[in-house]
């Protein structure tokens, strides 16, 4: 157990400085996840072969559907889940394991970071490189390209809207075009309503702590704490990035409220003790799963400041979340219902060109019915749509 948690640190230590350091030394594009180089036809039909630019400014192309994806980190691999795509994944690495079913998968993790020969021998048709990784692992991730194997690198991950978007990257890039445009979708109306449900409340003084470090301006655990309603009191007190917070910065910051990966822990020193947040017993807990990977669950980990921060907000947030749902449902089944109408309608038409085709004898294939079995598909992937 020691030895697990000792490994944990690590990998949140890694976490917060690879993109302070190793992306940034590496030429990691911050923006955005990816500068897609395909055509928007082509970005809309789904089809492959497909071409989008990783952030490393490599054209990554893929011939076809890729049906053995591997994933050097448990942010990419989270997607992939929530996606609804796990059966495409055939490599994990070690702390994707509280995903269900990745202890099933070839653990593709070595001694400091991925291990290139795990990696090859899983024989992934694309792997997928969040920042971090790529950040510490350059040299690994380049070998692994350099067998020609695809590999795209997302860049550095700053805000939910970064989430949304590196959710909707990985699905056009895994062939599941649907599910990452509604997971994308659905990250991102749940932040536009926390943000509404919270307009007009008072925004008390947060930080993150995790093993003596902190995140400041530019970090995505920033935004999600901001987005929960809580003010950054790192990235008040000048901090950008992943930095280390010392007992003076504590006692000038003053925070009201600590927010904590689960498992970790704060000082218990006068500097800490002192706090409002201490005083108050305001150190707010979070899964460090979702707090700690910029992924669709980090949703979750705003969800749960924000419970604890403002729970008459979070009431009103969740009351929002319900009529989003609901109007979603509606127009899903008015769009079914429509879809139905045209799709009847095609079968009539359809019916009436093999008529006329058999009276005249034409040869041409007649394509109504093929139009109405498409109609439907469309109906029932709407009706799914939550």
């Amino acid at each position: 157990m020691r030895l697990r948690t000792l490994s944990l640190v690590s990998l949140l230590l890694v976490v917060a400085l690879a993109p302070a350091t190793g992306a940034a030394a590496t030429g990691l594009t911050d923006a955005s996840p990816a500068h897609p180089a395909a055509s928007a036809a082509q970005a809309d039909s789904c089809s492959f072969p497909y071409s989008a630019t990783d952030a490393t400014g490599t054209e990554v192309t893929l011939d076809s559907d890729p049906k053995r994806v591997v994933t050097l980190n448990p942010s990419a691999a989270q997607t992939m889940w929530e996606l609804g795509a796990s059966d495409d994944v055939v490599g994990v690495s070690q702390y994707a394991t509280y995903l269900d079913g990745a202890d099933e998968k070839q653990n593709v993790s070595g001694a400091g970071g991925p291990s290139v020969e795990k990696v090859l021998a899983a024989n992934p048709d694309l792997v997928l490189v969040p920042n971090t990784t790529y950040g510490f692992a350059k040299d690994r991730v380049d070998q692994i390209r350099a067998q020609g194997v695809p590999v795209f690198v997302f860049g550095t991950g700053t805000s939910l809207s970064f989430v949304a978007d590196k959710t909707e990257q990985t699905g056009r890039l895994t062939g599941n075009c649907e599910a990452g445009r509604r997971v994308a979708d659905d990250v991102r109306t749940s932040a536009e309503l926390m943000r509404e449900a919270l307009a007009d409340e008072e925004k008390p003084v947060g930080l993150n702590y995790f093993y003596g470090y902190t995140s400041g301006a530019n970090t995505f655990i920033g935004d999600v704490m901001t987005t929960a309603g809580l003010r950054n009191g790192a990235a008040e007190a000048n901090v950008t990035g992943f930095g280390q917070v010392n007992d003076e910065l504590v006692v000038e910051m003053n925070p009201e409220y600590v927010v904590v990966p689960s498992g970790a822990t704060i000082p218990t020193n006068e500097a800490w003790n002192s706090t409002t947040a201490v005083q108050e017993g305001n150190v707010v807990e979070v899964n460090e799963n979702y707090l700690q990977q910029p992924a669709p669950r980090s949703v979750d980990a705003a969800e749960t400041i924000m419970q604890a921060v403002h729970p008459e907000a979070y009431e009103e947030y969740q009351s929002l979340q319900a009529e989003a749902n609901e109007t979603t449902g509606t127009e899903a089944q008015t769009t079914g219902e429509s879809s139905e109408t045209d799709a009847t309608a095609a079968q009539t038409t359809a019916a009436g060109d093999a008529t006329a085709t058999t009276e005249t004898g034409a040869s041409s294939p007649g394509f109504g019915a093929v139009a109405a079995v498409v109609s439907l598909l469309g109906a029932a992937l709407l009706a799914t749509r939550r």
